[in-house]
């Protein structure tokens, strides 16, 4: 029993790592920027639902959207109209990091 539990522990501890080692820096960094300004409201990851109802999930927004037609919407600033959501301006780089980041989540 001792040795089944050693050998789950360390499966669980290759297969976290693996997932942490298999994206890339920009999706690292385009992760990081959605936890820090958009996950109070959106779902940034696979399978949970969004904190506020009428945000849509990150993992769902390539259904609404081409992924690489919202790198002009955030550079201009994104303006969703309703007042619960900010305007963002992105930085090139920080858009590359987000898109990328996004595409992570089809």
């Amino acid at each position: 029993m001792h040795n089944v539990l050693i050998l789950s522990f360390a499966l669980l501890i290759t297969a976290m790592a693996g997932s942490a080692f298999a994206a890339s820096p920009a999706e690292l960094r385009g992760r990081t920027f959605a936890q820090t300004n958009c996950a109070r409201c959106h779902s940034i990851d696979r399978h949970t639902p969004s904190p506020l109802a009428i945000a849509p999930p990150f993992r769902t927004l390539h259904k609404k959207y081409p992924l690489d037609m919202l790198a002009e919407a955030l550079a201009e600033g994104i303006d969703t109209g309703h007042p619960t959501m900010p305007m963002f301006t992105l930085e090139p780089d920080q858009i590359n990091d987000l898109l990328s980041f996004l595409k992570s989540l089809k």
